[in-house]
């Protein structure tokens, strides 16, 4: 039993192999099941892509550039159909039959078909409308050569592979032919192709361990640094030690690695089998920067999964799952362990179609890890014989549990795609359960949680005065930086955790208040402006348990920072707490930006002397409204204040305006009114003569 990971120009499967029949699944099987299901962090996709198994008379073909698989009769003669990963993309057609066929793919865009029948050519057939539909062939360049297999790289420019090179061809279908633009001379046993970044690697030497890679971009051939993967043995006499099948090409966290397969001997001291990572550059050498232990021997596939390395062990039948941003030893080769420990995928069940589908029937258990199974980069599982092909997915709630350092849990969930609600739920369990008295865990989550939303601060900051500068140098436009689910902002922790937290009766509120502390500590630890809602969560929650000596520390100590929202949370509390009235006072002077406020308040505690007497001390007065003050001071009802306040306006307008009287603008009509009639007719301030 074998799990493969060919090379996407090998058949998939010659012949098809039945999965066992599992209907008879026992009730302690399906209790188990259940049992277990939370801890499955690993499973095949619910809608997988299906073609027409595998079978004596039907090949099945995959390209991993295009993510599609070839199902050909009879060598295309009864007809190939094409699957991708839409199902409105599905192509059907025929082909003449002119022998075997070795590998077929289409160009980018389904625009022109490629098919190898023999080890000397590669024929074409035009899928362009307007083109015509007939064959066209190109022989490689190199007498006496076998093409390998061959690789789209654009939708009109492939790449041959031969055993002693390769050939880099643009395609013209309007002419049918083909144009060499670069070949290269070099000793070829295999090779594997990354098309995400358009790699070409070739395994050359006696040995077949070191590799060549090669680059293509808009019709160039880069030939990058050759590096040479360490053998745990070297032979004697050299032969072919390393094979394609430990060997697989993938991008994890936007960097191109090379995952070496590396088996150790079966001995009782063997460290069993090791996945050694080579960082592979488009400038530059290539160099090991990563060792996953594995700590058993056997038959193993890798896929990566959402930057996770995926090692799948057959004998087993579990996989196990690899983070490389997680350092286990702050050195220049990092060892890791695996991050999780060993899991099945979770159990899939196959649907009875077709003519022998009953209505009644249960769907079948398929056969997890079986020797049918095809394993490519970077998260594809192909069964041929069922005529499945699945994306294998990662499920992150199953970490939650089997993860028990917060801290290392929040780092594993920080990378990847999927981790908003499942971080927030960690968050709310992380209060709510055992860790409620360890607040220096609590600490160490909100400070890794905000690492990740200040640097997406600082990016888009950065963006915007890129934008506000001018356009980018050499005309290009600036990138705005992505907000990725990583990023968990204020609002996020307060509308899904914190003000869902404060609610709980049966939490101290000690741990409470330290809760709602230690967040706003760590906002400004990284220099991130608290909101005012957090700030006003706090208060209500003092409020809220009578804590009023505390709030009042927060405030003097201005641990709380000053803004307007919360003096007016404070002024709302005056009847509660009576000091709220000065201490909310004090902080709009703080502020120096809300005197009106600071006046509205004062006016409508009806001390208007107060906010007179502030307004002047600002030096404001010339500018304040009459007819507010002297509407103010005629709901006290103290006469006498009236008086004042009057007699203050009418001084102002003497000496702004060289006359004590009121401006029809200043609509005072109505209090000059009541004045004459409270104080008489002489008691108005008559204007000055010269």
């Amino acid at each position: 039993m074998v799990l493969k990971n060919r090379n996407q120009e090998r058949k998939a499967v010659q012949t098809a192999k039945s999965c066992p029949n599992t209907r008879r699944e026992s009730k302690a099987f399906a209790l188990n099941l259940r049992r277990m299901t939370e801890e499955h962090y690993l499973e095949l996709c619910e809608n997988p892509v299906q073609f027409e198994n595998a079978s004596s008379v039907n090949n099945v073909f995959f390209d991993e550039a295009n993510k599609q698989v070839f199902a050909v009769r009879s060598g295309g003669a009864t007809g190939v159909v094409v699957k991708g990963p839409d199902d409105k993309n599905s192509i059907a057609f025929r082909m003449d039959d002119k022998g075997e066929v070795k590998c077929i793919k289409f160009s980018f865009g389904n625009k022109i078909l490629a098919v190898q029948r023999t080890t000397k050519s590669v024929d074409f057939i035009n899928f362009i409308p307007e083109l015509p539909h007939l064959e066209y062939s190109q022989e490689c360049k190199t007498k006496n050569a076998c093409v390998l297999g061959f690789c789209w790289t654009n939708w009109n420019e492939i790449v041959f592979i031969t055993d002693q090179g390769i050939e880099f061809y643009q395609v013209l279908p309007d002419k049918r032919c083909l144009k060499l633009l670069k070949s290269q001379s070099i000793n070829v046993n295999w090779y594997m192709y990354c098309p995400e970044t358009s790699v070409i690697l070739l395994s050359t030497t006696v040995q077949g361990n070191v590799l060549q890679p090669f680059a293509f971009k808009s019709g160039t051939m880069s030939k990058m640094s050759k590096f040479e993967i360490e053998l745990p043995v070297v032979p004697k006499p050299a032969k072919l030690s390393l094979s394609e099948r430990d060997i697989a090409v993938a991008t994890i966290y936007g960097q191109l690695y090379v995952m070496y397969l590396k088996h150790h001997s079966r001995t009782a001291n063997s460290p069993g089998a090791e996945v050694v990572l080579y960082h592979l550059p488009r400038e530059g050498s290539c160099k090991k920067t990563h060792v996953l232990k594995l700590n058993t021997t056997g038959k193993f596939a890798l896929n990566v999964v959402d930057n996770l390395v995926v090692v799948h062990h057959q004998s087993s039948q579990t996989s196990i799952i690899f983070d490389i941003k997680l350092k286990d030893l702050d050195s220049a080769l990092n060892v890791h362990q695996p991050v999780l420990p060993a899991r099945s995928i979770h159990p899939y069940k196959i649907p009875l179609t077709g003519t022998a589908a009953v209505a009644t029937q249960a769907p079948i258990r398929c056969e997890l890890y079986s020797s049918t199974w095809s394993v490519f980069q970077p998260d594809i599982i192909i069964s041929a014989s069922e005529g499945y092909l699945w994306y294998l997915q990662v499920k992150l709630q199953p970490a939650v549990n089997l993860l028990q350092d917060k801290g290392k849990l929040m780092d594993f969930l920080l990378h990847r795609r999927d981790c908003k609600m499942v971080i927030l739920s960690v968050c709310s369990q992380m209060l709510n359960g055992g860790e409620k008295r360890n607040l220096p865990v609590v600490a160490t989550v909100f400070d890794k949680l905000n690492q990740v939303y200040k640097e997406y601060l600082e990016a888009e900051q950065s963006y915007t005065l890129a934008v506000e500068s001018g356009p980018a140098r050499g005309g290009s436009t600036h990138k705005r930086p992505v907000r990725t689910q990583a990023v968990i902002d204020q609002s996020d922790m307060y509308t899904h955790v914190l003000s869902v937290f404060t609610e709980r009766k049966d939490v101290s509120h000690k741990f409470v208040i330290a809760v709602l502390m230690e967040y706003i500590r760590s906002l400004n630890q990284f220099q991130i402006t608290v909101q005012h809602y957090l700030y006003e969560l706090v208060i209500k929650t003092l409020v809220h348990h009578n804590l009023f000596y505390m709030l009042h520390q927060f405030l003097q100590y201005h641990v709380l920072s000053d803004s307007k929202p919360l003096a007016c949370l404070l002024l709302s509390l005056e009847s509660t707490y009576p000091p709220a009235h000065q201490l909310s006072l004090d902080m709009l002077k703080r502020l120096s930006t809300a005197n009106d406020e600071i006046v509205e308040v004062l006016l409508s505690k009806q001390q208007v002397l107060g906010a007179l007497r502030f307004i002047r001390s600002v030096g404001s007065h010339d500018n304040i409204s009459a007819r507010k003050f002297l509407d103010a001071a005629r709901q006290t009802k103290d006469q006498m204040l009236f008086y004042t306040i009057f007699r203050f306006f009418e001084q102002r307008n003497q000496r702004l305006r060289g006359s004590p009287s009121f401006t029809p603008g200043e609509h005072c009509e109505e209090h000059v009114t009541y004045f004459k009639q409270v104080f008489g007719e002489q008691a108005i301030m008559k204007p000055l003569t010269v």
